[in-house]
């Protein structure tokens, strides 16, 4: 299998699948396309024809869209433990999965994903506050469906969800998000995945700004906000 990615600094689409297939053991080889290569359009059109990544490639079959590639690799590979193993645990799964993948607009357009800076946010918007509320309730309530399973993840082993969740994990270090004690236990936690810690790793050694991934500077050297965040429109799922 194959994955096309964007740029590891800023594709939190792209994180998902990757940080999944790395931290469940499943091989696959990864090609990365920048953002700003003038070919990107053209090379992910060519096997998906909305254009965004990320892509999976299964020999003649090319899977996109971050949910659809997780269920594809869940089928796949059934004894890797993609979903929870309990059926009520796998249901709460898929939809808070879900939640993320079509909701949090607020949150996604003030804390864009960005490995390379630390930006503390000391104010935010209401909205965005409210998104991250959401996210905090989230997390505290998949402990529910984790009972009897060990583990530090939000159904006690690693799974789809906590691959889901790990680019509001780097948001929230990144801007200095201010958290309950639970919810920073679960970000230290997924942030010390040495798989987390590789992608984050080749993230800050790309050097590779994309302007409309960072509309609060002008030049990648300036690494001072402006107040207001406008939403980037980017070549990846939206």
């Amino acid at each position: 299998m194959r994955l096309l990615i964007g740029n590891k600094n800023y594709s939190s689409w792209s994180l998902r699948p990757w940080l999944l297939l790395e931290q469940l053991g499943i091989p696959f080889e990864e090609e990365q396309l920048s953002f700003n290569d003038p070919a990107f359009s053209t090379r992910v059109r060519a096997l998906n024809p909305a254009g965004k990544v990320p892509v999976l490639v299964d020999g003649d079959l090319a899977v996109w869209d971050s949910l659809a590639i997780v269920e594809y690799v869940a089928e796949k590979f059934p004894e890797r433990g993609v979903w929870p193993a309990a059926r009520e645990a796998r249901a709460r799964a898929r939809s808070v999965c879900a939640e993320m993948h079509a909701g949090f607009p607020d949150l996604r357009s003030r804390l864009g994903m960005n490995c390379e800076l630390h930006l503390p946010l000391a104010v935010l918007d209401t909205a965005t506050r409210r998104d991250i509320a959401r996210i905090c309730d989230i997390w505290a309530d998949c402990a529910r469906f984790a009972e009897g399973v060990e583990g530090p993840f939000l159904f006690g082993r690693f799974s789809a969800v906590d691959a889901y969740f790990a680019p509001v994990v780097r948001r929230f270090v990144t801007y200095e998000v201010a958290l309950p004690q639970a919810a920073r236990r679960y970000v230290a936690t997924i942030d010390a995945l040495p798989a987390m810690k590789a992608w984050v790793t080749s993230a800050r050694a790309e050097n590779d700004f994309y302007p409309p991934d960072e509309p609060y500077r002008d030049h990648p050297a300036e690494d001072h906000p402006a107040e207001g965040l406008a939403a980037p429109d980017e070549p990846e799922e939206l």
